[in-house]
């Protein structure tokens, strides 16, 4: 941010001011425009580099385009693009090796979903697929207390 920067308030009390002493305008007038400020003169953007002072860039008066522009050169630099390696999301996980056979073999859901081919060579053949039998319930009174 720029170091010339108003303050909120004194520039809100400023401007309430200014326009309490502003004469009242006449209906159907068009409103009075304030002078415009003329830019600060600033380097070209292509001759910036990063150790060049970007603060004239950051002012008020500067063009949205301009400014833009200098914040593309400022982090086009190397030094911004490198992932901070303390950055506990920066890391790339998308890599490394898969999951051996074996241990996907081992896991429930995956011997389940992926390596049940009995069940699905039986459904092929049009057998019935065997149902699991329901584990055995006790009998339990009206309280739902097992019974002794």
């Amino acid at each position: 941010m720029s170091d010339d920067r108003e303050d909120f308030l004194k520039r809100w009390s400023r401007l309430k001011r200014e326009t309490s002493e502003a004469p009242p305008q006449e209906p159907g007038a068009p409103p009075a425009v304030a002078p415009e400020r003329k830019p600060p003169e600033l380097p070209p953007v292509e001759q910036l580099t990063p150790q060049s002072d970007f603060k004239p860039f950051m002012g008020a008066q500067v063009d949205l385009g301009t400014r833009r522009a200098a914040l593309k050169k400022l982090f086009g630099d190397s030094h911004f693009n490198a992932p901070d390696l303390f950055e506990p999301y920066s890391a790339d996980l998308t890599g490394g090796e898969p999951i051996p056979a074996e241990m996907l073999k081992t896991l429930n859901q995956a011997r389940r979903l992926l390596f049940d081919q009995t069940e699905q060579a039986s459904q092929a053949a049009g057998e019935p697929a065997a149902q699991p039998e329901p584990p055995a319930q006790e009998a339990k009174d009206a309280a739902g207390n097992p019974d002794a």
